[in-house]
């Protein structure tokens, strides 16, 4: 697949199936994160695969967290679910470390640019992924149960497996209403 072509026409697809990504497959889409914008080459990233038992840890993590906020039932029941969606969940953890040239602000985004790259090397390869985030990612309880030390963050859940429809046309956008010059 050409870059540019997946650059340009990146969509998430939510409805995933078996297989996920495995093996080599699967170790281009780690690695691929691992090449994300790092100032200070501080590698500012955690990742956890879960797949099959390591989804029902994770339903467990967010239930437990939805009970222990007293959510609604409709709430629980959902977050049960969720990681079930695909065959395989990337949590992506920004691991933050104090530097004076590099603020933990940009270490942040550096986490999030690895579950981009890790995305579009899952489609390079034949497989579709969806990025979510959500108030469940902020939860003490959660990222307790991650390990997560106080300034560490979930940058999201990356959501992988194969495409069990089409994409969406891909939404063309004036750039003039995005870009300016100075």
């Amino acid at each position: 697949m050409d870059a540019l072509d997946l650059l340009l026409n990146r969509r998430s697809i939510a409805k995933l199936s078996h297989p996920a990504p495995c093996g080599d497959v699967l170790n281009n889409i780690l690695a691929a994160g691992l090449r994300a914008p790092d100032h200070g080459g501080l590698t500012p990233w955690r990742f956890v695969v879960a797949e099959g038992e390591g989804q029902q840890k994770l339903a467990d993590i967010l239930v437990s967290a939805a009970q222990s906020a007293d959510a609604e039932q409709a709430v629980i029941d959902k977050l049960a679910k969720a990681p079930f969606r695909a065959p395989m969940v990337i949590t992506v953890i920004a691991k933050t470390k104090p530097h004076p040239k590099v603020p933990e602000f940009e270490q942040y985004l550096s986490a999030a640019c690895a579950v981009q790259a890790m995305q579009m090397a899952a489609v390079a390869q034949g497989f579709q992924g969806f990025w979510r985030s959500g108030t469940w990612m902020f939860d003490s309880h959660v990222e307790r149960a991650f390990g997560l030390q106080e300034q560490d963050k979930i940058v999201g859940f990356l959501y992988l497996g194969t495409a069990q429809c089409q994409a969406a046309p891909t939404p063309q956008r004036d750039l003039d209403k995005f870009v300016e010059y100075l």
